[in-house]
């Protein structure tokens, strides 16, 4: 048959005049004779973009021509009237094959005419075989194979093929090739079209293939991919991306070296509708029990397979009225195989509700030419470069990988309470598991969503290490960390980054909330000890956060509002719980002046509350300056609350605590102890004398009654700092001893003349919890001034007494008056406290 096609290709060329002349002029002229039953036609035409023809013309027998047709016993003499007709005109040779009239020229395909005789301009060579439907042809791809792009795509060297196949009267393309890859073989039925694509500065004079006959495939096309080494090769279905036709078959076959392992993978996929059959893919696995192996497209893919292997796209019958888009890309990887393959890891995802697992590709940037892919396998056989396992069942993976280090483990999980009867108080742990520790692969991310029914219930996140929260004056420097978000359908609401190592304590958050354990280096699973986070179910409140914080002593502890990019969400509070140690003064600092909010409804505040002495600043964040630091010896609240914000003017604050000692004068101290020595050795020679002088009186009188000095001003016990002047310079202690049977005896005598004892009472100061709760704010629209509440003033939960009101103080005697002794104080002389520092 070789030596059949030799011939007639020796006879064609013998009877082919071609032949071309320079004219004195300069121009080039070609001549081009094409022999009676070549089957051959040259096409001129305009090329694409189109430029205006007035600048270049075809001259032919003294006419302008934009368009030049040559076919099989003609012969045409003409040249071009510019001097780069590249730019302006491209060639189409197209040779009718027909096989069903007579022997098809098998063998290796001839370009003809030759490219050194043609003009030099783009060329398309197109050869058209038709043949019998019960005839297999066969184009075979010598050295470079071919390598198939998407329709986007181009060939580095702009020499391509396109390869088109028939079904009855129709073309269905099977796919543009350039050199260079594994395409070795492409075999059709009924009859192809190929069409080969040659820039104008390409001398290459080969077609590169050649046709062979072949018995019935009984399918669209076989397309066969020859893999000597390791490598990669991305194929497509035909018509791709259109639709694949209805109800074919379409094969590829693949050859790889023994000592290598395949995986494919699905880059794409559409199915269409179906009314018949189903569509699938088949493999045909050499040692495989089940051949064929059938999968649906979605399904994960086989991987890991030793040997050669066929792989078939199958139609379905669609429905006329919707038949939808069948279509297919993907990709085969061989290499070889990794330790990892041998080994099977367990995931036990059977007592688990409500997660999932994936095992994906990290973002990396890829450098080599050609990288080994990296597949997890289900049970050993089914890989794919990313794999999903869901809760409820036991699964078994390998990995066939060069590099694990270039996947990672996304995890998440659901915990709902939606009966705050049942779930009230109740505590869970929040910890990785241990089947994803002991993975070969890093965890990147393992969130836990958080669902509580609304207004109902919230949620208190205890750690346990104290977090610190990431800001650029203190970034997180530990392997993992938390993201604190909102879960609650579109609230965009991010508290923030916060890591182990610093002074919050607990978190506690008003609704759905989803914590996110990110990881930063590979040695998280040496400290996964450390990470553990509690979460409660604790009675609904109403600001969307609260934070309570024991600042270090060492360190200062930086916080910053929740959405520190974006700003506070409209109408969102959030407050600070801050503890002071007794020993400690605490300093809180803002880092800006202004916080250049502007509100378009509604007011801004901030509230700084100390929790002992319920003293509160209110400041408006809209219009005044923030505080200047300031020192709060006890505990404090920072309470924040936005407006709704105008466009561009977000509220973002950030803050800083610190503690340090406190300290106290000693010159202070000394005249105090001086002081307080002198006054007690006064009271006592007063109390002596006083002694003595009531010896000498009879004892025969009532008990002594003490008269309230009415013109004193006064307060309810324990009132601090109602005094203006301090007990020892004011009269609030004298009191009128007068002889008691004398005045009022005859008042505190009964019938039988016996002494009533009077009702005595105790003033207790109150020892009930302080500080349980954040302050409230104002009402978020109000336009009140902003206000200040000290220690100066009185608290509004004590009312002001009048100082007008007379109060009688007695002091109870023994039941034998005659022996009664009336030099005891009438009341005990306790020195007032002032409020602790």
């Amino acid at each position: 048959m070789a030596g059949l096609n030799f011939g007639v290709t020796v006879a064609v060329l013998g009877v082919l005049l071609l032949s071309a002349s320079r004219l004195s002029s300069g121009v080039e002229v070609y001549e081009i004779a094409l022999p009676h039953g070549s089957g051959i036609t040259v096409f001129i035409k305009p090329g694409t973009p189109t430029l205006p023809m007035k600048l270049c013309h075809i001259i032919s027998s003294r006419r302008k021509e934009t368009t030049l047709s040559i076919k099989s016993g003609d012969k045409i003499v003409f040249y071009f009237s510019c001097q780069d007709p590249e730019n302006h005109f491209v060639i189409e040779i197209q040779k009718n094959i027909d096989c069903m009239a007579g022997p098809c020229p098998f063998g290796e395909v001839q370009l003809q005419p030759s490219t050194s005789v043609l003009p030099s301009l783009n060329r398309t060579f197109i050869w058209d075989v038709r043949a019998h439907k019960n005839i297999g042809l066969e184009l075979q791809f010598s050295h470079p194979r071919l390598r198939q792009i998407g329709p986007r795509e181009s060939c580095p060297d702009g020499v391509s093929h396109s390869i088109s196949g028939r079904i009855d009267t129709s073309l269905v393309r099977i796919g543009t090739f350039c050199r260079n890859g594994t395409v070795s073989r492409i075999k059709m039925q009924e009859g192809v079209k190929m069409a080969l694509h040659l820039p104008w500065f390409h001398d290459r004079n080969i077609s590169g293939f050649s046709i062979a006959n072949r018995s019935s495939i009984k399918r669209l096309c076989i397309i066969e991919s020859v893999f000597e080494g390791e490598g990669s090769a991305t194929l497509m279905s035909a018509n791709y991306p259109d639709g694949f036709p209805e109800d074919e078959l379409m094969t590829w076959q693949f050859i790889i070296p023994a000592h290598l392992r395949a995986s494919v993978s699905f880059l794409h996929f559409n199915v269409s509708n179906c009314v018949k059959k189903e569509e699938r893919v088949e493999y045909y696995i050499p040692g495989s029990t089940t051949n064929p192996e059938v999968f649906k497209l979605e399904d994960k893919q086989p991987g890991n397979m030793a040997g050669n292997f066929n792989l078939s796209l199958q139609g379905c019958d669609q429905d006329a009225q919707n038949p939808g888009i069948l279509r297919l890309q993907f990709q085969v990887l061989v290499q070889r195989p990794q330790d990892e393959s041998n080994k099977t890891y367990v995931v036990d995802l059977s007592n688990e509700q409500a997660m999932s697992l994936t095992i994906e590709p990290r973002l990396s940037k890829q450098s080599r030419k050609f990288v080994p892919g990296c597949f997890v396998c289900l049970d050993s056989r089914t890989c794919s470069t990313n794999l999903t396992l869901t809760s409820g069942s036991k699964h078994k993976i390998s990995f066939l990988c060069d590099d694990l280090t270039r996947l990672w483990i996304n995890a998440e999980k659901t915990i709902t309470c939606m009966d705050h009867r049942y779930c009230h108080r109740k505590s869970y742990s929040l910890q990785v598991p241990w089947y994803i520790l002991q993975l070969p692969v890093q965890l990147h991310d393992f969130s836990w969503k958080l669902l509580v029914p609304k207004d109902s219930l919230s949620l208190a996140l205890v750690p346990a290490q104290k977090l610190q929260q990431h800001t650029h004056e203190r970034a997180c420097n530990t392997s993992f960390s938390y993201l604190l978000a909102s879960a609650v359908p579109g609230q965009e609401l991010y508290f923030g980054f916060f890591c182990s190592g610093g002074s919050i304590e607990q978190i506690q958050v008003k609704q759905n909330v989803s914590v996110t354990l990110r990881t930063f280096a590979p040695n998280f699973q040496q400290e996964a000890s450390r990470q553990n986070l509690t979460v409660s179910f604790i009675p609904h409140f109403k600001e969307e956060g609260v934070f309570t914080v024991t600042p270090d002593t060492k360190s200062k502890v930086y916080l910053r509002t929740p959405n520190w990019d974006r700003g506070l969400p409209s109408l969102t509070s959030v407050s600070w719980n801050i503890s002071v140690p007794r020993d400690q003064v605490a300093c809180l600092t803002f880092l800006k002046e202004r916080t250049g909010v502007v509100c378009q409804t509604g007011r801004a505040f901030m509230i700084i509350q100390e929790q002992r002495a319920r003293a509160e600043e209110i400041f408006s964040l809209e219009e005044e300056v923030l505080p200047k630091p300031s020192f709060h010896h006890h505990s404090f609240w920072v309470n924040i609350s936005n407006c709704s914000p105008a466009s561009g003017k977000q509220l973002d604050l950030l803050f800083w605590v610190s503690l340090s000692p406190r300290t106290t004068d000693l010159t202070v101290i000394i005249i105090a102890v001086v002081g307080g020595g002198a006054l007690l050795l006064f009271a006592l020679g007063l109390i002596i004398c006083f002694v003595k002088k009531n010896r000498k009186k009879k004892i025969t009188k009532g008990p002594a009654v003490g008269i309230y000095n009415g013109n004193v001003n006064t307060q309810m016990p324990m009132q601090p700092k109602k005094f203006q002047k301090r007990r020892k310079d004011n009269d609030s202690h004298v009191y009128a001893v007068i002889d008691d049977t004398m005045v009022y005896g005859h008042l505190l005598q009964d019938a039988n003349g016996s002494f009533l004892q009077p009702e005595v009472d105790t003033y207790r100061p109150f020892q009930g919890p302080t500080g349980d709760r954040p302050p409230s704010p104002p009402p978020i629209c109000s336009r009140a001034p902003t206000a200040k509440l000290t220690t100066e003033e009185p608290s509004p939960g004590f009312l002001p007494e009048s100082e007008s009101e007379p109060y009688a103080f007695s002091h109870p005697k023994d039941g034998n008056i005659s022996n009664g002794n009336t030099d005891t104080p009438l009341l005990d002389a306790h020195k007032p406290t002032e409020p602790g520092e």
